[in-house]
């Protein structure tokens, strides 16, 4: 008798396990094609002034490129440090851009009441498409991506990213680049 539940949470066990590893590689960020690492660098979109600003007068730089949304709290919680790190790194050439998945009046309120200190973009539907084409087959936010001063995508990453690991990964290509 003992045998027949010790089966079934047996079975969960290897479901959960399944969903688990199932959900990670359908979910997980794919790493771009160069061509669509090529594509980035033709993106334009307007600044919370309504000035275009092209992605390429980035390049060159190490560039974090953020991918947000005003309504998304881990987009929000990781702002602060993105602004903190800008500061730290930017004088060594390392640029960070958020592109809001979002329109420019929802953006313009949430600025007025947390100011960041790098440029934010306003990409609404369009940025959507971008961070697909970036890897990111979920849709999820927020999502990052790091490009190396060669303009490769070194890092991409679904979620909150820590800021440790951030900073792992800035002291390292900025190592490199020397």
């Amino acid at each position: 008798m003992r045998a027949k539940p010790l089966l079934i949470v047996g079975l969960a066990l290897l479901g959960l396990l399944a969903g688990g590893w199932f959900g990670q590689r359908h979910y997980a960020p794919r790493m771009p094609t160069p061509s669509a690492t090529d594509q980035v660098w033709q993106l334009a979109y307007p600044d919370a002034g309504g000035q275009t600003q092209a992605l390429s007068q980035w390049r060159g730089q190490i560039l974090v490129l953020n991918f947000w949304a005003s309504w998304c709290a881990p987009c929000r919680e990781e702002m602060p440090d993105f602004a903190a790190l800008r500061r730290q790194y930017h004088d060594q050439g390392v640029e960070f851009v958020g592109i809001a998945v979002d329109n420019a009046a929802n953006v313009a309120q949430f600025l007025a009441n947390a100011p960041v200190n790098y440029p934010i973009l306003i990409g609404e539907g369009a940025a959507q498409a971008a961070a697909r084409q970036l890897g990111n087959t979920s849709g999820a936010l927020p999502y990052t991506v790091v490009f190396d001063r060669q303009g490769q995508a070194v890092v991409r990453h679904l979620g909150r990213l820590p800021r440790a690991s951030l900073e792992t990964t800035l002291a390292t290509l900025l190592t490199e680049a020397r």
